[in-house]
């Protein structure tokens, strides 16, 4: 797995990060709020373990600022406060699951894993994807939105079940050139824009726009509040 720890014990996070690392899992650490939220945004991770008490910004205002970001990644909580109130705060921030201080690393890496397994079973390929109400189906490489069918060239339909496969999640201009096109690539720098305009205009053209900007790092699809 990659999994990004927040967490602001700088003892407490070393061994964390080696515990998972012999378990082969790829580790990044952020030690405040604004410094987790940024690496979360990304959405280049399978779980976020996320301790509440942090500098800067606060575990519950950082997880609450992924989900409205469109981030889907599970996270995992962390906190010396264990009382009802505080769980309930968390899980209504958005976590998937909650792990108080102290405790035993073969808990944690049993929940992280158990977090994995369910959001790679809802995120099984099958013959149809469906973002609000926009469908591909993978099968008979047909688009459709609210009914109305949508022709795509190769490579736009490549480009959009990529987008839907990562749906709510920040794609970069990077990620999306290596998806689509390969990494030996070495036509026009400007070619996501080029594609992502030409499925703007036959998507959100039909219904309330899908394919969001977010500027200075690349683009999502997911309806905007």
């Amino acid at each position: 797995m990659r999994v990004l720890l927040i967490e602001d014990d700088a003892k407490l996070s070393e061994t964390i990060r080696r515990v998972l690392e012999q378990e082969n899992h790829k580790i990044a650490l952020a030690s405040t709020g604004p410094d987790g939220l940024a690496f979360g945004v990304t959405g280049e991770f399978d779980v976020i373990i996320l301790d509440v008490m942090l500098p800067g910004l606060d575990g519950n205002s950082v997880c609450r600022s992924m989900r409205a970001a469109g981030v889907q990644t599970p996270v995992l909580m962390l906190t010396a406060l264990a009382d009802v109130d505080r769980r309930v705060e968390g899980l209504e921030s958005g976590a998937d699951d909650y792990l108080p201080k102290p405790f035993a690393f073969k808990e944690l890496l049993a929940r992280l894993n158990a977090l994995h397994r369910r959001s790679s079973v809802t995120g099984e390929d099958n013959d149809m994807m469906v973002v609000e109400d926009l469908e591909l189906n993978l099968r008979s490489h047909r688009a459709s939105r609210s009914g109305q069918n949508i022709e795509l060239t190769a490579t736009e339909f490549k480009l959009l079940e990529y987008l839907m496969r990562n749906s709510g999640q920040v794609m970069t201009r990077g990620k999306l050139l290596d998806a689509v096109w390969g990494l030996d690539y070495d036509g026009e720098s400007n070619v996501v824009d080029t594609y992502i305009h030409y499925l703007r205009r036959k998507i959100d053209g039909i219904s309330p726009a899908l394919i969001q900007t977010i500027r200075g790092v690349g683009y999502s699809i997911r309806r905007e509040p």
